[in-house]
């Protein structure tokens, strides 16, 4: 990588949640890591499940495109959340 293409992604945040077990992270990660990013040459994110969190790192290039891919992203994680709490109890996968 040359210098140009390593400063490009300047725009970082993280996002942690802990959903208290394996299984549950595991599940949210799943749904979750087939919705990938539309603009992957502007914003990146890289997933990954430790401990029952669930573990998101987002890069941009502008901070409009990492504010509109957390945001989205932070939408689906609070409809897959809410599945969990109203169905996870005793459901089958």
């Amino acid at each position: 990588m040359d210098a140009q293409s390593q400063s490009q992604w300047d725009f970082t945040s993280d996002l942690e949640v802990d959903f208290g077990s394996q299984e549950n992270a595991s599940i949210v990660y799943a749904a979750l890591a087939v919705d990938k990013e539309l603009q992957p040459n502007k914003v990146k994110r890289i997933m990954a499940v430790s401990d029952g969190k669930l573990s998101v790192h987002f890069e941009a290039i502008e901070a409009r495109f990492l504010r509109a891919s957390f945001s989205a992203f932070v939408d689906v994680l609070t409809l897959a959340t809410k599945t969990i709490e109203e169905f996870g109890q005793g459901m089958e996968l």
